[in-house]
């Protein structure tokens, strides 16, 4: 008889996200996942980054399609959303980005968009292009889960995952509604607010990661103003399966220098693989 890990492995109706944090929990690995806006500052350099976040450790990749009223995000992504926007980025080139590196980039890449463009683009057209260009999951975060339901049997028919976000404001009912309908992984939201660096790691999530644990079978992933490798590390030892950090990277790319840019966030990269690893890193921030 096969051992659960070769089974994960092989079973078709596991996807993409599923076997890569298996796989992570297995080899008792805390999945790193950065955050960066597509086309900021350019798409072409939005290529070269996505390589080298691979090569430099990331486990999976959330990758942000700019919009003009990105609620959910601090300034420092807000501004990342404008570049990208007045540099041209539009979903398709998002898309096509992602079909020219297939083949190369092969690790679970998650798609985070506001609605409104999805549904401007045609949500069944832009879940059948994604997932032809290797897309394996979608976060979508003033999607309410009275409508989730609808959008994720159609994500989950294009071979993706709808992953859904847990605030520390969420009822504990509601908390236990949205970990039985995300896929993938539950997002849990360590903040009130929106996303930004922060000085330090408020204790309430260690509380809200075992209170979400409670009524949670998915991995769980912490984000929003995680900055530094002290926070992957408590993040590690509050019992969370992934990390996602967005604001850090996104404001080393605005303020590195074109030649410069895909070398500098590769550098943090590795900084915060290693503290995920809990290895001794550079402190690069």
């Amino acid at each position: 008889m096969k051992d659960n890990k070769m089974q994960i492995t092989e079973n078709e109706s596991f996807s993409k996200v599923d076997k890569k944090f298996y796989e992570l929990k297995n080899n008792k690995k805390l999945a790193l996942m950065p955050f960066i806006m597509a086309g900021d500052p350019n798409i072409e350099a939005t290529s070269e980054i996505l390589l080298k976040l691979q090569e430099n450790g990331a486990d999976l990749i959330e990758l942000g399609i700019p919009y003009s009223d990105p609620l959910a995000d601090g300034p420092v992504i807000q501004v990342a959303a404008s570049r990208a926007l007045k540099s041209g980025t539009t979903p398709k080139k998002v898309i096509t980005l992602l079909e020219s590196l297939k083949g190369k980039l092969n690790i679970p890449i998650i798609l985070f968009s506001y609605l409104n463009p999805l549904l401007c683009f045609g949500f069944e057209q832009f879940c059948e292009m994604s997932s032809n260009a290797g897309v394996s999951g979608l976060i979508i975060p003033d999607l309410p889960l009275e409508e989730a339901y609808k959008f994720s049997k159609i994500v989950s028919n294009h071979l993706m995952d709808l992953i859904l976000l847990v605030a520390p404001t969420t009822p504990f009912e509601r908390m236990k509604q949205i970990s039985n309908h995300t896929k993938g992984f539950t997002y849990l939201v360590s903040v009130t607010g929106v996303t930004g660096e922060r000085n330090k790691m408020e204790n309430r999530v260690e509380n809200l990661i075992a209170k979400l644990k409670e009524v949670n079978t998915n991995p769980i992933a912490v984000g929003f103003g995680i900055s530094t490798p002290e926070h992957v590390n408590k993040v590690r030892e509050w019992g969370a399966d992934g990390v996602i950090i967005g604001s850090a990277f996104v404001k080393r790319i605005s303020s590195s220098s074109e030649k410069d840019v895909v070398d500098h966030v590769g550098e943090f990269c590795k900084d915060m693989r290693l503290a995920a690893d809990q290895k001794k890193y550079k402190k690069l921030y």
